[in-house]
This record gives C-alpha cells, structure tokens and sequence, in this order.
C-alpha cells in the first residue's frame, strides 16, 4: 500500500496559455523538492514535461505531462498541460482528474483566450481555482494593473494570498502574515480582505471575527477558507517567479494547506443507470478505500515501450496488480498486470492505487477516453458527465500517399484520435472526402508530422470541401407513380406526399427529419411505410439541389395507391424517393453553411484591420475588448467557408503576434449568390462525370 492516505493527496493541474511558464513552474517545483538536481530550461530541451521530439523541436508543450511529488507530508500528483489555443482539448480533458485547478498567467502577456476558456469550465464543473501571476521579477510595473484586470475578469472573489515586494526579488505573505514592504497595497489589507471573504459563509465565525477582529489565526480560518474555495467564494491569486523561486514556497504551503484532499473536493459529476436501457441519476463516489473499485479514464497515450497507456483518476476502492477489473458495461473481466505512476516520460510501478490516485495502465486494448474501471456489476452504467469540448472546426481533406501507407492509415488515425479529444476523422459523404479536423492549422500539422514519425504514415492534404446541407423554407406537395411492367411481376407504388420546414422554437432547422403517416382507409399498407420512408430518407442523403445532405424537413405521406400483385418494397423505396424530391425541389430550398464562433486575440494595433478583415469575410463582429499588454480580443461570428487561409492572413496582419480559436456555432442559409455558385459547381460535377 502506499505510504500516504487519500486524504493526503492532492491533485492539481495547471493550465493557462501558452508563454505563461506552467512548464517551468513545474520544473521550478521539482526542483524546489528535490525531485530533480538541476532545473531544466525549455531553451535547452530538457524539461521533465516536455520531453517528446515534437516538444523540444516546438518549444511548446503539445501534451499533458504527469509528475509526482512529497511536501509538507502530502502526495502531490501535477498535471503541466499545453497552453496553446489549438490544444485546449487536453487542458479540458485533465479536469476530472484534479481537485483544484492551478490557472497560471504571465505578466508579460496577461490575460489571454485560453485563460479565459479554462477559468470558464473550471466554474461550470465546481472545481475549485487559483491563480498563479508567473515572472513577476521581469514585469514589475504590470502587477498592480495585472491583478486589476484578474479581478475586473473573473471577479472580486480573487484575493492575492501574497504580494511581491518592490524588487519583486520576493513575496510577503498576507495570509499567515510574514513581514516585508509590498510592491503595492499593504500586506495589511491584504489579510483583512481574505478574512472578510472567508468568514462571509460562516455566520458562527462571522461573530467570533467581529468579537474578536483580526485576532482570528489561521488555524482557525483553516476550514472555512477549504470551504470558500469549493464554493467559488474565494481565488486565490499568487505571484511567483519559476526562474528565480520567488514566491514557490508559499505556493507549495498553499497547495499543501489549502487545496482540498480527494475527500474534500466536490463531488465528481458521474450519472449511474441500474441498466442499460434505465434513466440516469446522478452518482457520487465515495473515496473509500475498502469500496467495490471504480476509476476513470481521462486519458490515453501511446508509449513507444509500453505500447498503449490509459491515464486513470481512481474514485473508490483499492485496485493491485493481479487484480480482474471490468471496463464499462463489458462482462468479461480483464486483468491488470502492472500499475504505473508517471515522471514525465519516465515510469514506476507501485503495489497498489487508493482512491484520489492518479495512475497508468498498459497494454489493455478495451480502454478508451472516459471508459470506466469497476469491480462490480452495480456499475456498470457509471459515466462522466460529458465534459464542454470545442467542436474542431478547421479541417483537411487526406488520403494516403502510397499503397502502404493506405493500409496502415486507418488504425493510425484511430490511434491518434483515441489520445485527442479534439481530432476527429470523419467520411463527409456530401463531399467524398476524408477530413481530418481539429483546432487549428498547427494542431492538424502536429497530428500529421506525429503520424508520420511514430507510425510511418503519410498523407497527403488539401483544403476540404465545406460540408454545407440543403433544407427548405416553404410547404410543398409531391407525387410520384412507379410503375415498371416486365415479362413476369411488375413494380407499382404510388405515392403522395406533403413537406415543411421542421424547426426548433428559435427557427432554427432541426437535425435529420420528422417522417410522419398520415394516410386513412389502407391507401398503403402498412408493411410498405418503411419502404416509403426509406427511399425518403435515401434522397435526404443524396441532397436534392447541391448533392449535399438535407435536414431540418417534416414529411407527411397522407395518400397513395398500390396493386395486391405488382406492389413490392422497391416500388414503394422508388416512389417515396422520388415524391420526396420533386416536394423538396418546390418548397424554396436553401442552402445552409456552418457559421464559427472566432475568437482573435492580437495587439490592439491590429484591430482594425482584424475587424474590417471578418466583416470583409461576411463575418459578424459581436464583441472587441482592450487586455494588458496593449492587446485586444476580437470576439466575431464568420462563415466557415471564409476561415481556411485565415491562419495566413492573420500571421500577415499582425507580424505574427495574432492567434485565434474557432467553435461551431450555428448554421445559417447561404446568401443567393453563394448558393448559386455552389449548385453550379456541383452542376459541373455531375457533366463532368
């Protein structure tokens, strides 16, 4: 077993953008322990989280690092995650797996679009956060504005635990109160602002605070400031140096303090159904060690000597080697041969994992991202509230260079969307095309140079064709008779059919269709109504104007004829297809394209030709603000079809410097003179074929 108890663990990850130091933080750390001889540099390439090929070569974490520590008599499981915007997918996806979330902010740039984002789905699923101002020995004269600017953001709840000192060579700590002139403020209203947070949320406190004023010691503050962190009520912010150590230590006191346990923390969002086919109901784990085994999965990877590893949060119970788990809803048991801690690359096993452990499994082929590890069949229906995943938008057309290449792509692919949660691989049928999406251009290139290095694949990319899908705006009616005589049986089915548009409550078009029978007195027997819907629904995967998938359509067949000989499921499939068509075809079809959210961050000299730049692109700008650092953020809603060279354009526009995230948001109807391109090209096509 191991030498500590859950509740002397803590989980933490730290995220933020790209730049902020959360690599070097980490490294600091190590360090600081006695985990490592020597602080490694992200200029040398030998950090202990950075430590894949792709990394080093970037100068960028690209995936989520694991390291493992002891302090102040607490086990300590860290989390560095990437910080750029094309990789926040793996920054979401640690979530579950932590009690508190470490958001680090460089002084330098300030507050930035992926800090926003994980500040975000941090409060949504509870997780307790604190923010962590790195570099402060080099940017002196942004800290005061910085913390500001924290608060103005995201709240007045955030309450600096320490401030620097003028040199910003050190901290003073106005929590537990060490001495020392500050760069701004007083340590003293400081520690008063923190005690009139905390003792917000305990009325018996409150009084003993009031009777006795700051003669309240932190020992006595200890559980209501746990407290206030669960409940968002209190941020804590921190200001440290990685290069130069100031401030670690009070960060380590703090997470070791402060940051809640496994059996602290807030419930994890799992729903539980008795069987398959039950209605949910939320479902927490109990954090005891002697509970029937439950763990979760929130990550897997692929280790070029241990093969596939599975990245598991335990929840309950006690797993050891030799143990037989079951993986989901799976009846056949399967064994675990070891049990693996992580130190960036390297590995060690361990005797047994308690709850609140974060571990690895190898070489069990049934895990997937958000599989579920159990002892007993009562959960079998456990599974994590789906966690709020950027939907990648930017995407290329590939196929495989060679013959080879062709037949090892496939489980290539597979393997790489396995170990992200934001690369999907999908067949658009509309286009016949294979498209690779993810978050971006540098996110597809890294995926594709990873293909290429760790399992010799090759593809070869252009921009895809935009998925856009055909719907309509009108009520129609359609009719169709087939009728086909040969020299035995014939085919005869007849068909009438109305159509109108099928929306939600925003007029927005519904996803699919609604088939309805509305037909009286056995005009078409029953056993022909799947006949007629699918040929229906046939023709709404073909598309009727563009060759491009059709939604958002009610069809309502309320008549139609058949022969007691000649009638047959063929005839019935042909004539509800082509009713369809010849309905859909006069009830004012549009095409609709996929709208993305944009999110542009880039230096304030730049926004208006960002701005004038999306409206050019029919773009939709909703939103600029002003950030530190002369900086802005350009918030715009633009056709994606006007998106696939915006990585060029705004490198161009802003010397480099500007950077963007894309997310769906909606599907709007095409303007005419797009629209009429687009069905002359696929007019074109089918001449051409």
């Amino acid at each position: 077993m191991p030498g500590y108890t859950t509740s002397q663990i803590r989980n933490i990850a730290f995220l933020g953008h790209a730049g902020a130091g959360k690599t070097t933080l980490v490294e600091a750390i190590l360090h600081r322990v006695g985990k490592i001889g020597r602080a490694g540099t992200i200029e040398e390439g030998n950090t202990v989280c950075d430590f894949e090929v792709d990394e080093r070569e970037s100068r960028h974490s690209l995936h989520s690092a694991f390291v493992n520590i002891d302090h102040e008599g607490r086990n300590f499981d860290l989390i560095d995650t990437p910080g750029m915007p094309d990789f926040i997918g793996q920054s979401i996806a640690v979530m579950p797996a932590v009690e508190t979330v470490a958001v680090v902010i460089g002084a330098d740039k300030g507050i930035q679009t992926v800090t926003r984002r994980v500040m975000k789905v941090a409060e949504e699923r509870k997780l307790p956060r604190m923010i962590i101002v790195n570099k402060i020995d080099e940017h002196l004269g942004d800290l005061e504005g910085l913390l500001g600017q924290i608060r103005e953001t995201f709240g007045e709840e955030c309450l600096p635990i320490n401030l620097p000192t003028p040199d910003g060579s050190d901290v003073v700590d106005v929590w537990e109160r060490s001495d020392g002139e500050v760069l701004f403020g007083s340590a003293d209203d400081g520690h008063t602002a923190i005690l009139d947070q905390v003792v917000e949320l305990d009325d018996d406190l409150m009084q003993v605070y009031l009777e006795q004023g700051q003669a309240l010691d932190t020992q006595q503050l200890h559980d209501a400031f746990e407290r206030c962190l669960r409940e968002a009520h209190i941020v804590p912010v921190l200001f440290v140096s990685a290069k130069t150590g100031a401030g670690l230590d009070d960060l380590l006191h703090l997470m070791a303090e402060l940051c809640p346990s496994p059996v602290e923390g807030n419930p994890r969002p799992f729903m539980l159904r008795d069987h398959e086919d039950a209605d949910e109901r939320e479902w927490h784990a109990s954090e005891d060690a002697d509970a029937d085994m439950f763990g979760h999965v929130f990550k897997v990877t692929t280790d070029q000597f241990v093969g596939k590893l599975a990245m598991i949060r335990m929840h309950q119970g006690t797993l050891k080697p030799g143990d037989s788990v079951y993986v989901g809803a799976n009846k056949k048991a399967v064994r675990v041969a070891h049990i693996l801690k992580l130190q960036g690359k390297e590995h060690y096993e361990v005797d047994a994992a308690i709850p609140g452990d974060i571990i690895a499994l190898g070489k069990i082929d049934e895990l997937r991202v958000n599989s579920v590890i159990h002892s007993s069949h009562d959960l079998d229906y456990v599974a994590l509230k789906p966690l709020p995943m950027p939907r990648p938008m930017f995407g290329v057309a590939v196929e495989a260079k060679s013959r080879n290449d062709e037949s090892k792509m496939g489980e290539a692919l597979a393997k790489l969307m396995e170990e992200d949660p934001t690369f999907i691989v999908e067949r658009i049928m509309a286009t016949r095309e294979t498209v690779a999406r993810g978050m971006g251009e540098l996110h597809i290139r890294v995926l594709l140079e990873r293909l290429k290095h760790r399992f010799k694949v090759e593809l070869e990319t252009r921009p895809p064709k935009v998925a856009y899908q055909e719907t309509i705006t009108g009520n129609s009616e359609g009719h169709h008779r087939h009728k086909k005589q040969t020299g035995g049986a014939g085919q005869f089915g007849e068909v009438y059919l109305r159509v109108e548009p099928w929306i939600d409550d925003s007029g927005m078009p519904m996803h699919g269709y609604e088939f309805v029978d509305e037909t009286v007195g056995g005009s078409v027997p029953r056993q022909f109504m799947p006949a007629i819907e699918k040929g229906i629904r046939a023709a709404l995967e073909e598309g009727i104007v563009a060759g491009y998938p059709a939604t958002g359509v009610r069809v309502k067949v309320y008549d139609g004829k058949h022969h007691p000989v000649d009638s047959k499921e063929i005839a019935f499939v042909t004539a509800g297809r082509n009713a369809f068509r010849d309905a859909f075809s006069k009830a004012r079809p549009v095409l609709l394209e996929p709208v993305a959210d944009v999110e542009v961050t880039a230096p304030a000299s730049s926004m208006g030709d960002i701005t004038a730049g999306l409206s050019g692109k029919r773009g939709q700008v909703d939103a600029t603000t002003m950030l530190p650092g002369d900086m802005c953020l350009i918030h715009a809603k633009v056709p994606l079809s006007e998106m696939m060279s915006y990585t060029a354009e705004l490198k161009s526009m802003t010397s480099g410097q500007g950077s963007f995230v894309m997310d769906f948001s909606h599907s709007q109807a095409c303007p005419p003179n797009v629209q009429e391109q687009v069905i002359a090209a696929h007019e074109r096509e089918l001449q051409e074929a």
